[in-house]
């Protein structure tokens, strides 16, 4: 499906345009949890919580893969709308290569580090082994892990979302082939769920390099051997660092919520906050596939001074994310229980933990819909320091201080109510900062 960042977008052309962008972020998020429930069924919960206790620090460090990928596509699509796309392919093939080199050499030093992160992440000794094995292997994927991350939102830039949407599809199986495989039948355990998620991101990382570097491709957007540039890669970063700064934050905050889960509920209150982040990932998944199809529609009409065109994506796209979280709540709400089944079956005192901090914790996506899509438009704007400035107020500074106050007046409960409270504070503000900006970016 070839899609046209110029033009008007009504509400129906935009959730079409968007809609392979928020499919190739659900199946992502869907193939995330099913390695979950096959780590969590068939392997325990001792090994599901020391997945979960290791994933935020690996998170980090993946998350340099989104910061190229949202910035790098959020520059490209504005400078196509400058009208210079002979610049535009050279900032896409400098920004590929930069990432590349990136994952190999950060992968690297994570390997040889990995037990001493998981040390400072406080594992036990039940939880170590298997956090480090885990957490090894996938940093032998982090190369093509960074590759897949910066592709995702090029394939809206390169105006072809539904060859990202593919390619997405394609990993999302073999991942849950190889979980099938591996842990079910060859009895790997989290080895084996590493290795399938390794297998499944070479698919996703490698594919896209090929279609962009070969004369299949018919995007707008060629993959060349070009020299680096020191201007347009710091540009990417700054513009993308809200999506890093929010990654690591949110990593940050995992580990203090782990930290307090230890000390209130302990491997219970661990393993019962992985199948929230494994859910909810899903729930969220809509909001974060709506800002990659959006992002370089708005960038490109920024580009172009269309400034009627910006007003009317703010307006249709506030309206859609509001809707989008009252929606997500409902079903969170409804489906809970069989929800948090598929996970804790086999414990029915963690399945009542689990359902109850689920139902809590998910008020969040609430508002946190439209916090998300905020940041989103600063970085389309190719403002990075206000788009990490909302991003960093809203997955750190609130969250971390309501994760250990809150605690201390409502017990656990306070933890779960903890990312609630830090969503209508940055709801506030984001409503504030939007209307401040609207005379400087004429939207």
């Amino acid at each position: 499906m070839q899609v046209e960042l110029s033009g008007h977008y009504s509400k129906q052309r935009l959730l079409r345009t968007v809609f392979p962008s928020v499919l190739m972020v659900l199946i992502t998020s869907v193939y995330v949890v099913i390695d979950g429930l096959f780590v969590s069924n068939f392997t325990g919960k001792t090994n599901f919580a020391a997945i979960n206790l290791v994933w935020p620090a690996i998170t980090v460090v993946a998350s340099l893969g989104v910061m190229v990928g949202t910035g790098g596509a959020a520059l490209v699509a504005k400078t196509k709308g400058e009208g210079d796309n002979a610049k535009a392919n050279r900032i896409f093939s400098m920004l590929v290569e930069f990432s590349a080199v990136l994952g190999a050499g950060l992968g690297l030093v994570a390997f040889l580090l990995m037990p001493f992160i998981v040390r400072w992440l406080h594992a036990d000794e039940a939880m170590f082994a298997p956090a480090v094995l885990y957490g090894r292997i996938l940093m032998v994927a982090l190369p093509f892990g960074i590759l897949q991350q910066t592709f995702n939102p090029f394939f809206m830039a390169a105006e072809r979302p539904d060859i990202g949407t593919k390619f997405t599809l394609l990993s999302g199986v073999a991942n849950i082939v190889f979980d099938a495989l591996f842990i079910v039948l060859f009895d790997w355990g989290v080895a084996g769920a590493a290795s399938a998620t390794l297998l499944s991101q070479v698919i996703g990382g490698m594919g896209p390099l090929l279609y962009f570097a070969t004369k299949r491709n018919h995007s707008s957007l060629k993959l060349d051997m070009v020299g680096w540039e020191r201007r347009p890669i710091v540009k990417t970063c700054l513009n993308g660092s809200s999506e890093f700064v929010g990654n690591i934050s949110f990593s940050v905050v995992s580990i203090c919520y782990n930290l307090q889960l230890m000390n209130y509920l302990g491997q219970d209150g661990v393993a019962a906050y992985g199948v929230i982040m494994y859910t909810g990932m899903i729930f969220f998944a809509i909001f974060w596939g709506y800002n990659i199809g959006a992002s370089p529609i708005i960038a490109y009409n920024y580009g172009a001074q269309d400034h009627s065109e910006l007003h009317s994506l703010l307006k249709k796209s506030a309206l859609l994310v509001i809707l989008g979280g009252v929606l997500m709540l409902a079903l969170a709400e409804v489906f809970a229980r069989p929800i948090t089944r598929i996970y804790t079956s086999y414990d029915p005192e963690l399945w009542n933990i689990t359902t109850r901090a689920f139902r809590i914790y998910m008020f969040s996506i609430l508002l946190g819909g439209f916090n998300v899509f905020a940041s989103a438009f600063f970085t389309a704007l190719n403002n990075g320091l206000l788009s990490a400035s909302i991003s960093f107020a809203r997955s750190f500074v609130l969250e971390i201080g309501s994760v250990f106050l809150l605690p201390l007046l409502l017990g656990p409960d306070g933890i779960w109510l903890s990312v609630v409270v830090a969503e209508i504070i940055c709801f506030a503000a984001s409503v504030i900062i939007i209307g401040l900006m609207r005379r400087r970016y004429h939207y």
